[in-house]
């Protein structure tokens, strides 16, 4: 690794180290309240709105709640695509079937993840998406978004652009996390757009 992408990844860890420490000093109802307005802009996205397939995720602890747009858009008959961590950081996908399809597993020391318990459909069912929405902890006037640092998403989008598919890439995540500059690394792809609790932003950004 060079100097410079060491010193992205440094700063990288700083920015996503401060970022959740704010998330953690989140109250339940603060998280509750930005949850049901993260649902009621994102079903105003015109690339929900045409979807058939979406893939995305359970939030835990004080991510930004999505549980009220899986059931939104379920409810639309739009299929939903939810994550299955494999061993390797990579994810396999199951199909949403309602909040009670889902089992609370432990991968590790980890946090317990919320995944589906149906079939699994394999890491490629993701390419079927017509949106995938992206967990986060930040992301930039350009687009580019700050992970977990796990990589799971890495290795999704990297199969998607294998895979020819072009699916719009949406961000979920609170009002201050749109931050002046996330620092990149050349395997790192930009999103379409971010929402947050006050609204929607666009980027145009390179491709």
């Amino acid at each position: 690794m060079s100097e410079t992408q060491g010193a992205a990844r440094s700063a990288k860890r700083e920015l996503r180290r401060s970022l959740l420490a704010a998330r953690d000093a989140l109250g339940a109802d603060e998280v509750r309240r930005a949850a049901r307005e993260l649902a009621s802009r994102a079903l105003e996205l015109p690339e929900l709105a045409r979807a058939r397939t979406v893939a995305a995720y359970v939030s835990v602890g004080t991510e930004p709640g999505t549980l009220a747009l899986l059931d939104a858009l379920r409810a639309r008959g739009v299929r939903v695509l939810l994550p299955v961590l494999l061993p390797d950081n990579d994810l396999d996908w199951g199909a949403y079937a309602g909040e009670d399809s889902l089992t609370r597993v432990r991968h590790g020391g980890r946090m317990a993840l919320l995944e589906p318990s149906g079939p699994r459909l394999g890491p490629q069912a993701v390419t079927d998406a017509d949106v995938v929405l992206l967990p986060g902890v930040a992301v930039d006037a350009r687009g580019v978004r700050l992970g977990r640092g796990g990589g799971s998403y890495d290795r999704v989008l990297a199969r998607l652009e294998r895979a020819g598919a072009h699916p719009a890439l949406v961000v979920l995540l609170y009002d201050g996390e749109v931050v002046a500059h996330v620092p990149d690394q050349p395997h790192d792809r930009p999103v379409k757009a971010v929402v947050t609790p006050s609204g929607v932003r666009r980027f145009g950004g390179r491709r």
